[in-house]
């Protein structure tokens, strides 16, 4: 069974920001780079491979994962 994966966004200083799907470990992954400063990250997506210069991160989202319908 394939891991659930987690929405996440990843914002660029200039306004273009990445919407991938992560699985925990790389969450944790790219969390602990952020910290380290250690660039360029790279991130395999489904698509194919992420490589993130990490001087020019603004934001990361991470979805919380819950579920609502409605408004």
């Amino acid at each position: 069974m394939a891991s659930e994966k987690t929405q996440v966004e990843i914002g660029f200083d200039g306004g273009q920001v990445i919407p991938v799907r992560l699985d925990a470990d790389q969450v944790k992954a790219l969390r602990k780079a952020l910290g380290s400063g250690d660039s360029p990250h790279e991130i395999e997506t489904d698509e194919g491979s992420l490589l993130i210069d990490l001087g020019k991160v603004i934001f990361v989202r991470i979805s919380s994962g819950a579920k609502t319908i409605g408004f």
